[in-house]
């Protein structure tokens, strides 16, 4: 009787444990795979980081985002390799930092823009990037204490832009240093934009 009252609880003990499953059961369920990918077009299935870390000079720029994502990508010894050789400058980080920033309209969470932040001659500015056929194109280029008509004439330009002052770009105003060295920054942050996110294709 002992025995048999044993046995019944250690069935009971069994079959509420994960511990004691059937050996024979040999079905199993495929793990979850994330097939999110992360492009400038979308992000929507990642939860954004805190607004703390998007700097106001980015925020400015977007006053409709309902909220921010941070992207830091690593730029490979390879991918330096050509985009300083394209540049003609050192590249600042290999770790490159830029800022998503996202709608909620509707309810549905929308990429609308991505900007960089990048530094020039000991002055910071902002690089606003949109999406052209699978490519970063620069928006717009803000920054204080510059002339307007010689930042606004980086709109339009992508990483196949020359960036030199005197031929495709005007001085209006700004030191040569600091009009060369802003040109200069603002094509290596392109020219990497282009690399982590942007399109495979020939020239």
């Amino acid at each position: 009787m002992k025995k048999t009252l044993a046995f019944i609880i250690l069935v009971v003990i069994c079959g509420l444990s994960a511990a004691c499953s059937n050996p024979t059961n040999t079905s199993t369920s495929p793990a979850p795979t994330n097939t999110a990918i992360v492009n400038m077009n979308t992000l929507n299935n990642a939860a954004p980081k805190s607004d703390e870390e998007t700097p106001a000079s980015v925020k400015t720029v977007f006053p409709n985002a309902s909220s921010f994502t941070k992207q830091h990508k690593d730029l490979s010894q390879d991918q330096i390799s050509h985009i300083e050789k394209d540049s003609g400058a050192k590249i600042p980080d290999t770790d490159h930092h830029s800022y998503l920033a996202f709608s909620n309209d509707g309810g549905t969470r929308k990429q609308i823009g991505a900007a960089t932040v990048i530094e020039a001659n000991g002055k910071e500015f902002v690089v606003v990037y949109e999406n052209k056929e699978g490519s970063p194109f620069i928006k717009e280029v803000r920054g204080e204490g510059v002339s307007a008509d010689f930042l606004k004439q980086f709109a339009g330009k992508g990483h196949d832009d020359k960036f030199q002052i005197g031929a495709d770009l005007k001085s209006n105003g700004v030191d040569d240093a600091t009009s060369k060295a802003i040109a200069q920054a603002v094509k290596v942050d392109a020219l990497t934009m282009q690399t982590l996110y942007g399109a495979a294709h020939s020239h």
